[in-house]
C-alpha cells in the first residue's frame, strides 16, 4: 500500500468512492448523489490517494481511500476511505500523511467539518473539537462539528 498525488485520472474512481460510501446513505444520500471530484479539483488542490499496488499493470491500482487538503484556509476538506478497506487501518494512515502535507506547507492547524458519524474516528487520531458547522439548506441539512488538528513543527 501507498500514498501518491492524486493525478486526473483517478477522478472517476474518487467520485465512485464518495458517491457509493455506505457512510453517506439513508439522510445524509442527497449530499453525495451528484457529487463529482474533477479532474480540476484534483489539479488545484493537494489531493492524495492510498492505493494498493497492482501486481499488473492491466489489474491497475486499488483505490483504498483518498483525502484533499486545502492550504489556504486550512482544512482537510475531503477524506473517504472505501468501505471494504475499513477497519484496516487505511483513515489512520492518510491522517498521519495529511499532517507530514500541513507540516510541509508550514500549516500549524488543519480545519475539519466532519461527517457527523466520522465525529469519532477524527477525535481517536488526535483532532478536537471547536465548534458547530449549522446547516445551511439545501446543501447540508443538518449540523456538523468543527474539528481542529494540531500540526507540531518537524523535530
Amino acid at each position: 500500500m501507498v500514498v501518491r498525488r492524486a493525478t486526473a485520472r483517478d477522478a472517476k474512481r474518487l467520485t465512485r468512492l464518495v458517491r457509493g460510501s455506505r457512510a453517506y446513505e439513508g439522510r445524509y444520500a442527497e449530499m453525495v448523489s451528484g457529487y463529482r471530484v474533477g479532474p480540476d479539483y484534483i489539479a488545484t488542490h493537494r489531493v492524495f490517494v492510498a492505493v494498493d499496488q497492482a501486481r499488473s499493470e492491466e489489474e491497475g491500482d486499488r483505490v483504498l481511500g483518498f483525502y484533499s487538503l486545502l492550504v489556504d484556509p486550512a482544512e482537510l476538506d475531503l477524506m473517504f476511505v472505501a468501505d471494504a478497506a475499513q477497519g484496516l487501518g487505511i483513515g489512520r494512515l492518510l491522517i498521519t500523511h495529511m499532517r507530514g502535507e500541513a507540516r510541509a506547507a508550514g500549516l500549524d492547524r488543519v480545519r475539519v467539518v466532519s461527517h457527523p458519524p466520522a465525529e469519532g474516528f477524527y477525535r481517536s487520531v488526535g483532532a478536537i473539537r471547536t465548534g458547530t458547522a449549522l446547516a445551511q439548506p439545501p446543501a447540508v441539512a443538518w449540523d456538523r462539528p468543527e474539528l481542529e488538528f494540531a500540526i507540531p513543527p518537524a523535530v
